[in-house]
Order: C-alpha cells, then sequence, then structure tokens
C-alpha cells in the first residue's frame, strides 16, 4: 500500500534518521527535525524552526531544491480530513504574500492531526 500511495502523490510518515542525513548540510546548530514526510520522491519536513519542503527533479531525482518556510510567514493553514469515501487527507497553507495555498495529501493512514498541531505550535505559539 505504501508504493501505492506514493504513486498517488499522498504523503506518508518516513525515518527521521533518513532525512537527517539528506539535510544535515543545511539544518542551523540546535534545528531538529520534527516529522518528515514523503511523497513520491519529494518531502514535508518540520523542523523545531522551519517547515521545508524538498523537490527532487529529474529523470534520477539528483537534483534537488530545498525550499525553507519560516513558520512566521504562514498566515493559515487547513486540514480537510479523509472521508468513507476519500482515501487522503489534505493540508493547505497559506503563506504571507501568496493568493494560492500550498497543498498536500496524506494518506488516511497518516495522522493529520499531528501535522496540523505541529504547524499550531509554530505558527501560533
Amino acid at each position: 500500500m505504501g508504493l501505492l500511495n506514493g504513486l498517488m502523490g499522498n504523503a506518508a510518515e518516513y525515518s527521521t534518521d533518513e532525512i537527517q542525513k539528506e539535510l544535515g548540510p543545511i539544518l542551523t546548530d540546535n534545528e531538529n527535525i520534527e516529522k518528515a514526510f514523503k511523497i513520491l520522491r519529494d518531502g514535508l519536513i518540520f523542523t523545531n524552526k522551519r517547515l521545508i519542503l524538498i523537490d527532487k527533479q529529474g529523470v534520477t531525482g539528483q537534483k534537488v531544491e530545498y525550499l525553507t518556510i519560516p513558520y512566521k510567514s504562514i498566515i493559515r493553514f487547513a486540514r480537510e480530513s479523509a472521508g468513507i469515501l476519500d482515501l487522503d487527507a489534505e493540508l493547505k497553507i497559506w503563506l504571507s504574500g501568496t493568493a494560492e495555498p500550498i497543498v498536500k495529501k496524506f494518506t488516511k493512514n497518516t495522522n493529520i492531526n499531528e501535522v496540523y498541531a505541529i504547524l499550531s505550535k509554530h505558527v501560533l505559539g
């Protein structure tokens, strides 16, 4: 089911140890990864200091863009839970100066409430 979810573009949680190795060179002192989600080859990483979106490009995925979103730039966010027939949940994040949200889909098995709580802690706290 994990491969199918990845092919459908749904996020699934993955090892913070694995992503810690990849992001080690760009993390700041005392920056810790709290949660990491993988969507196909891309990633959605929550640290204690920022949100990092990973966009792996090209056939091999060797070209990688790391987009940092400071939590203070997030002006609102929403979650849409999975329904009976709808198998995925959505997270929408609006940034200061943008009209359209960033939208990420999560599998029904991923605890979207946990993701929402992480955002709440950093944006509202």
